[in-house]
């Protein structure tokens, strides 16, 4: 456990400036008067399932701070409901004339605790609910990943949990930044199965079910008949193959052995168990080619909206695709890494900035290629980016494959007949992130400097270093583990790598 780590302390200030008056949270609540409205109301959603006991212990302290009525746990009440009662009070209050009501909701922030899959459900319903002004959203990392938490500054270790840790986030997030991130809709169309589930598992965090899809209805546009289509958002990456299917075995152990699962490093040690037993160190002999994406699917992108699909040749060897919308994957890792001179010049390739409304798409041949990363200027092969981006799944010898998104996976059936899976990414606006300094992620509006430094120009070490084509991954190979090759940057913990 620990603080947000790298975070210089930023003032709380007190408690007051957080507090949300309960006529507001509760419309049978008795109104009261306030000379000024709180500079920083917060709402915290909370996980109590997540980071082991952590989660019921930071709700006891976020309530003991701030009262019972805006600190919420997602497994008791779920977050869509209770920020749709907040609006409808808040837009009667205004009608009204309730000006702390109008000052409180331009001001709101909110702070979710939980792993991924929690904070991306927030973002979910944070976008469903098409608020007027949507209130910008601080993460706490209580996961094993922690890709979101750490894309934005706040850590990935899990928190402390008594009162002055709790007050010392309570004053980065009044001092944070709001940062656009991009949102990304993603489609599911597919055959009913005659037998066997096809929706993603519910991980132990989210037991009603995985937010993030939805089957549509029949009146939606996007319905087909004779088909099952599914629909809903990402916000970190989408993933498929071998990855997905480490992260597949592990949530299924973890549901069927719930107690076994208690802090945040024995899952990565577990974790790391799984992918040894499916053997993907040895990809090569202990799976089939049949598995390997290029045998799959066949890949359509588009660069911009409106412009032509384009088909994406991917390498017969790439056994898992990540489309990447933050610079943070398995932990911490940036798999698109930073492209040098003649990969921006070449193949029209730039840094990964989160609200360009671009995708990046990256391929894993093994464990091993995923390993480079940890080496300075690693990355995995880079084969995108794009607006769109469609697979497209025909019968082959494959019965299924799997996929996930933002940390949640599902085990996908593959047609048998002469049907087509289809699974489509496309850009869908923007959401509001709270940043915190370090920020690993990149705007497009940062300063022009710091452009410069993370779109490669002048910079040409990544150019001699890249691993990215077939002969430059076989001489990576070869050379992996030699001293003056890997060497694991100094911000990278290895104990705490999923």
């Amino acid at each position: 456990m620990d603080t947000v780590v790298g975070s210089s302390s930023k003032p709380c200030g007190p408690l007051t400036d957080y507090r949300i008056p309960d006529y507001i949270l509760r419309p049978d609540a008795q109104r009261v008067l306030l000379d000024h409205a709180p500079p920083c109301p917060v709402l915290v959603f909370i996980n109590s399932g997540s980071g082991g006991q952590l989660g019921s212990s930071l709700i006891k302290t976020y309530r003991e701070l701030l009262g019972e009525a805006q600190v919420f746990d997602v497994s008791e009440e779920a977050p869509d409901k209770v920020l749709h009662r907040l609006n409808v009070n808040l837009e009667k209050l205004k009608m009204e004339g309730d000006i702390l009501a109008v000052q409180i909701w331009r001001t709101l922030r909110i702070i979710v605790a939980g792993g991924d899959g929690t904070a991306s459900w927030l973002l979910g319903v944070v976008s469903d609910l098409k608020l007027s002004h949507p209130p910008p959203i601080a993460t706490v990392p209580l996961g094993t990943g922690n890709n979101l938490p750490f894309s934005f500054g706040w850590g990935k270790k899990n928190p402390c949990t008594d009162q002055e840790s709790v007050k010392s986030f309570l004053g980065l997030v009044r001092h944070a930044k709001e940062m656009k991130i991009d949102s990304w809709h993603i489609m599911l169309r597919m055959r009913a199965t005659k037998e066997g589930p096809c929706d993603p598992i519910a991980p132990l965090e989210l037991p009603h079910s995985l937010h993030a899809f939805h089957r549509v209805s029949s009146s939606d546009s996007l319905n087909m008949e004779g088909y099952h289509t599914f629909r809903g958002g990402f916000w970190n990456y989408f993933s498929m193959g071998m990855d997905a299917e480490i992260s597949y075995g592990f949530h299924s152990e973890r549901k069927k052995n719930p107690e076994k699962f208690k802090n945040q490093l024995t899952n990565q040690g577990t974790y790391a168990k799984v992918g040894l037993k499916q053997g993907w160190f040895c990809a090569s002999l202990s799976h089939p080619s049949s598995r390997n994406i290029a045998q799959l699917a066949s890949v359509k992108i588009m660069k911009r909206a409106g412009s032509h699909w384009q088909e994406l040749n991917i390498h017969h060897s790439i056994r898992s695709i990540v489309c990447l919308n933050l610079p943070s994957f398995s932990g911490g890792l940036n798999p698109w890494g930073t492209p040098g001179t003649r990969k921006v010049e070449e193949r029209e390739l730039t840094a990964p900035f989160v609200d360009d409304r671009l995708i990046e798409v990256v391929g894993f041949r093994d464990a091993w290629h995923g390993l480079v990363l940890l080496a300075p200027n690693g990355h995995g092969t880079r084969l995108a980016q794009a607006q769109r981006i469609r697979f497209e799944f025909h019968k082959g010898a494959a019965e299924h494959t799997f996929m996930r998104i933002d940390g949640e996976p599902w085990k996908q059936p593959l047609p048998k007949d002469d049907d087509t899976v289809v699974v489509e990414i496309s850009h869908l606006g923007q959401v509001t992130m709270l940043a915190n300094e370090p920020c690993k992620s990149k705007s497009v509006h940062d300063d022009q400097s710091s452009h410069a430094q993370h779109s490669g120009h002048g910079n040409n070490d990544d150019d001699k270093d890249s691993m990215e084509d077939e002969d430059e991954w076989e001489d990576g190979r070869r050379k992996f583990g030699a001293a003056d090759t890997f060497k694991i940057p100094d911000e990278v913990d290895i104990a705490h790598l999923s």
